[in-house]
């Protein structure tokens, strides 16, 4: 695990200082008053603040307690998306683990750098293959190539890693339906094309499926409808997943990543250029008159700054992954990303949605 910033540390800091605030000052008056209604006894005020705090702390301590782990030997794992990014970072990391590492790679059959060097490994636990996620036949052949190259098919495939995503932002205006279009076919219906293409093979191994997606896929923000979107759909369909697979015993987890496009090369100030010019290009004449090209440009100033302060660090993600494969008790979320996105990502989906807004005036 990576150690905290200073600016990270003073935000816990000044979030336990206010938790500890709420917990003296305001929630006894609150516990109080709904003691009074009820009817309880005094005395209840006093058990109910230490009993939220001890699952509160208990909450935060949970990730850190011992839950067991599966025996790695002879368990194969295929990953999408591993021409470069997270992707190509992880197929050598859990390779390091002692996995069977299938690196589906967009660009195998066209020479790319990511699949040459995942072959140049040439090491029998790593295996490369061609696999457009958006397309049904190349994921068919996809399930056909792991098939033939597992040890022992019969007893399926223990990991798929749905880790292919692409980055996009922009306004709804400036938004075209065919680029919503292009990025949910990327981040919400080539993931489902996967995992239903290799669920027999999960089930025969009560493995796991682990489904990258974002914090974005649980709070919206201005500029990152069509991103946005595309992850709340990866969101409910791991939930609903998770539900059914849960009586043939595999395990599916959601990694909500904070903001690491730096880390992943999902998008740079390049593409952030080409998606500009597009949007513009794109837009109806009365929104260019209505939000003028200086509002847009300084729009597009704000995304190529959201990228540089991205974290790099991606050691966060790879222990996430890496437990939701591994632990006989994985957690249906993780959630890797720093600390003042964790804390905005919890108020955002606990608080009130009027005080949420109006504190980060979204």
């Amino acid at each position: 695990m990576s150690k905290l910033s200073y600016v990270q540390m003073a935000l816990m800091v000044l979030f336990s200082f206010l938790l500890t605030l709420g917990l003296g000052l305001w929630l006894p008056e609150i516990l109080s008053a709904f003691v009074k209604l009820f009817g309880f006894q005094d005395d209840t005020v006093t058990y109910s603040i230490v009993l939220m705090y001890l699952v509160f702390v208990l909450y935060l301590a949970m990730p850190s307690l011992p839950r067991g782990s599966v025996k790695v030997k002879d368990k194969a794992i295929l990953i999408t998306g591993c021409d470069k990014g997270i992707g190509f970072a992880l197929a050598k990391h859990l390779h390091t683990k002692g996995f069977t590492i299938f690196a589906g790679c967009l660009l195998k059959d066209k020479n790319g750098e990511g699949a040459q060097t995942l072959e140049k490994m040439k090491c029998e636990r790593m295996k490369v293959l061609q696999m457009n996620v958006c397309i049904d036949e190349e994921v068919r052949e996809a399930v056909k190539f792991v098939k033939s190259h597992l040890k022992e098919p019969e007893k399926g495939l223990w990991g798929v890693v749905n880790n292919a995503g692409i980055s996009t932002f922009g306004e709804v205006e400036f938004t075209s339906v065919e680029h919503y279009k292009e990025v949910a076919d990327v981040n919400l219906w080539a993931a489902i094309r996967v995992t239903k293409a290799f669920l027999p093979l999960i089930r025969r191994a009560t493995g796991r499926v682990v489904n990258v997606a974002s914090m974005l896929g649980r709070m919206g923000l201005a500029s990152h409808s069509a991103y946005c979107i595309s992850n709340y759909g990866l969101e409910a369909f791991s939930d609903c997943l998770r539900y059914e697979q849960r009586r043939w015993g595999v395990k599916v987890s959601i990694i909500e990543l904070g903001n690491y496009i730096a880390a992943t090369g999902i998008l740079n100030r390049d593409r952030i250029e080409s998606i500009a010019d597009r949007m513009w290009n794109e837009a109806a004449d009365i929104v260019h008159e209505d939000y003028g090209k200086a509002y847009f440009d300084r729009q597009t100033m704000i995304m190529k700054s959201f990228c540089s302060s991205s974290s790099k660090d991606t050691s966060l993600i790879f222990d996430a992954i890496s437990d939701a494969l591994t632990s006989r008790y994985p957690y249906s979320r993780y959630e890797p990303m720093n600390a003042y996105w964790w804390i905005r990502l919890h108020i955002l989906a606990h608080l009130p949605t009027p005080v949420a807004d109006w504190l980060y005036k979204r």
